[in-house]
Parts: structure tokens; sequence; C-alpha cells
């Protein structure tokens, strides 16, 4: 569960963002603080993965701010929340090292799609590992697999699923173990999963027996 506090000075738009945060799974809102001090304050007390940042608040400019959350929370993320929009802050907030930055006003599928793109890229990176594979970083930047570079009938979120039941499995596996666990035919299984394999996402093994070898698929890496 991603642990969230919202910096905002108006009250009113908090509880909206609250109640957004809310109805997305895998996030819940911690609390909320409404000025730089109280901000401080509360994430030295809370200790949150992510903090939703303000910009403009009554006694601190919020990209200041940053590094004095950094200061109590080393480890903190922040997605600024905000109605500004010269290049300039948006430059400034990119150098400060945020995950996102979403211009008010915006709508909770907005806020969803940054949050869902932050829990999937940023919290999918697997710590047992020592070292990330090419796949991870470009998750964590954006340049993984989207629905426009999908062959035709293929979806983002069905290769999402594909991936994790790749991750999961101890072993390598066959088009038609990862069609069992999706529940979906093993023609459109190998589709994902070979699309994974030309990505170099996967790497493919030959298991001979009785007739062609069968093909199975482990995460490159494994």
């Amino acid at each position: 569960m991603i642990k969230v506090l919202i910096v905002d000075d108006d009250f009113m738009v908090a509880k909206v963002h609250a109640g957004f945060i809310q109805r997305t799974p895998g996030f819940a809102v911690l609390g909320v603080a409404h000025t730089g001090a109280q901000a401080v304050l509360e994430t030295q007390r809370l200790q949150p993965d992510l903090v939703l940042l303000d910009i403009h608040l009554p006694d601190a400019n919020g990209l200041d701010l940053m590094h004095r959350l950094r200061e109590v929370a080393p480890d903190l993320d922040v997605l600024v929340i905000s109605a500004a929009r010269e290049v300039e802050t948006v430059r400034k907030a990119l150098r400060g090292g945020i995950v996102h930055y979403l211009i008010k006003p915006f709508s909770q599928a907005d806020l969803q799609e940054r949050l869902e793109h932050y829990l999937h890229a940023y919290h999918g990176l697997d710590s047992s590992k020592a070292e990330a594979e090419q796949s991870d970083v470009n998750r964590v930047f954006g340049l993984g697999t989207s629905e426009r570079t999908l062959p035709k009938g293929c979806s983002a979120e069905t290769l999402e699923r594909v991936e994790e039941t790749l991750k999961a499995a101890s072993g390598d596996l066959s088009a038609a173990e990862v069609a069992e666990e999706l529940g979906t035919s093993r023609v459109s299984a190998r589709r994902y999963l070979e699309y994974l394999h030309d990505a170099g996402a996967v790497d493919v093994k030959l298991k001979y027996g009785v007739g062609r070898p069968e093909r199975r698929y482990v995460l490159k890496g494994r």
C-alpha cells in the first residue's frame, strides 16, 4: 500500500484529491497539510511514500519545500499538482526529481493514470535484484510497451498481466501455462509472449520432446 500525504492550501481541493486517491487501488491517504510548515511536520511524523504537492502555499514555494521534506523523509517521492503552467516552473520541478507534474484542474482519471504509472513503474522495481534490467528502467521513464505499439487486438492491460505472471513464476512458462493463468487462449498468450521476446524483455528456451520443441518463456535475467 502506497502511503500518501496531500499538501494543498485549499481545504476543499485537498478533500477532493483525497477522495480521488482513496478510490485508486493500492493507495491510502495518511493525512493532509495546508502549509509548508505543516507539511514538514506531517512528513516527519507520518513518513509517507508519496506527497501530492501544490506549489503555491501561503508560507512556502512547493518546489523549494521539496528539499526540506526530503531532509525529514529521504526516500520520499513527490508528485506536483499545481495550477502553475510556467515552463521554467515545470523545468525546475523536473530538476528537483518529481515523479510527475499534473496541472490543475484535472479529473480523477488524470490523477489515477499518474498514480497507477507510479505504482507499477517506481514500485514495480524488484528490490530483491541487485541490478535493474533496461526494461525496468524504461518502465520508470515511461518508455515501456504501450498500446500504440502493440500488435492489433492486443491491450496494454493484458500485456502487463502477462509480465506479472512471468515475474511471479519460479521458472520458465509455456504459452499454454500463461493462458491458463490469465484465462485466455493459448494463441493470444503466445502473441503477447512473442511480442515481449521481440522487445528483448524475455528469453525463449526450447524444450525438446516428441514432435516440435515447446517454446518456454522467462523474463530476461532470470
